[in-house]
Parts: structure tokens; sequence; C-alpha cells
């Protein structure tokens, strides 16, 4: 198993957001977390990566790659290989498309891996539109490419975890649809991808596993479509409920 979180309890100051979750994901699966604003999805997120404070009960912990991490850093964390794209992209706007990629570089440059470089020209066929360009100024890109771009340089880190903060908000739907067509080919490739949603629809049709969290707690959890028949999840995220089978 690549990720375990057990037991997290994880918050702001006092305020506790996320009582006793407990996640995990397997190598090359995508799992997604789904859930209404203020469920506590992006809490989780930045409990994962070292953002904030998080507590695991002695009976809990956080294990990555088979190794317990709830002690590290977000340097750390980011060098043994887990990767955000966080919900607002955070570019540097007045540098270029190719820089921005260039510093997402900066752990296989840490670890000297050989011809790290390469990765651009992999973002670049994932991403022919980045290519077309490249020397743009990163605040000059539309939102679907701004997306692109915060994927891509999170894709230059060579990360073995992927995790993704609503990379559909805002975006039109035919950008949307490109967006999970790349998280498509992701999984193809092997990528292990965390995917924190609010179109649920689209998040459990390309996940393997999904987790329905309801203000901090998990209510819900089993195969992605599974949950994407179940006829509470029809009726709370998908905007319908579920057929009778009647002509």
């Amino acid at each position: 198993m690549l990720l375990q979180v057990t037991d997290l309890h994880a918050g702001y100051g006092k305020a506790e957001v996320l009582r006793g979750l407990s996640i995990q994901a397997r190598a090359g699966s995508v799992i997604t977390v789904i859930g209404p604003n203020g469920a506590g999805k992006s809490t989780l997120l930045g409990a994962l990566m070292g953002l904030l404070p998080a507590h695991f009960p002695k009976t809990g912990g956080l294990r990555f790659d088979g190794e317990d991490i709830s002690h590290l850093t977000l340097e750390e964390r980011v060098m043994r290989g887990l990767s955000l794209v966080p919900e607002r992209r955070e570019l540097f706007g007045t540098m270029s498309v190719e820089d921005n990629l260039v510093l997402g570089g900066w752990r296989p440059l840490k670890m000297k891996t050989p011809r790290w470089r390469d990765g651009l020209e992999q973002v670049y066929t994932l991403f022919p539109r980045l290519q077309e360009r490249r020397l743009q100024r990163a605040g000059t890109l539309s939102g679907g490419e701004r997306q692109m771009l915060a994927i891509g340089r999170a894709l230059m880190g060579q990360p073995k975890l992927l995790m993704l903060d609503e990379p559909s908000l805002g975006l039109a739907p035919l950008i949307v649809r490109d967006i999970f067509a790349i998280i498509r080919r992701l999984q193809a490739r092997g990528v292990t991808i965390l995917l924190v949603e609010q179109n649920a629809r689209a998040a459990l049709e390309v996940a393997d596993h999904g987790y329905v969290l309801e203000t901090g707690d998990l209510v819900l959890e089993g195969p992605a479509d599974e949950l994407a028949g179940d006829p509470r999840i029809i009726e709370t995220y998908l905007g319908a409920k579920p057929s009778s089978g009647a002509p």
C-alpha cells in the first residue's frame, strides 16, 4: 500500500476539522475524496503535505511507501515523493511557462536524477498547449492553461503520489473534460493520484476508489463505480434521484 492514513485528526488552531479519518491508496490507483464545501477535503491534503498540524492517536498514523512520515517537514515529504497541486495553483505569474516547469524539477535535481530535464518533453507531450506557450508569462494564461501548468509543474518533480485539490474549480465544461481526460492518461501511465473534487460525477468516473466526507467525518467509502450507483450519492451529489427501472 503506497499511502495509509489511520485515525487522522487535523484542523486550524483549536478548531478540529477532521476527526478520525482513515484512507489508503495502492500504487498506480486513483482515489477520490468528494464532499460539500467545508467537509474538510482541503484540510486533508494540507495535513498530508505537512502544511498544518495533524494529530494521530497512538493507534493511528501516516505511512507513505512503507515509512512513517507523520513527523516529517513539508520539504522532507516532497523529497519522499508527495506532490500537491493546490486549488489556487500558486504559479509564478511573472515567470515563463517553461521556467515554472523547470522549478518543478527541484526534487529530481536535488536527488541528482540523470536527465531530469527530459521531463519537460513529457509534459509538453501531455500538454501541447504549454509547449506552444512555453515562453509566455504564466500570469497571462487562461484558467485551463494555468491548471495544466500547475499539474505539469508537479509532474516535473516525478512524484510517487500526485494530489489534486479541486482541479476543475472555475473552469468551463469543455476545459473540465480536458482536465479529466488528462487524469485518465496519467492513470494509464501508472501515476498514483489522490483527487479532491466537488464534481462528484467526474471524479467517480476516473477513480478506482472513493471516500465521502461530510463535516470532517468519513460517511461512506467503496469502489468508485459502486459509489456512483449508490442512491445516497446519486441524490446528494449527482443531482438526480436513482432510477426505479420503470420505462
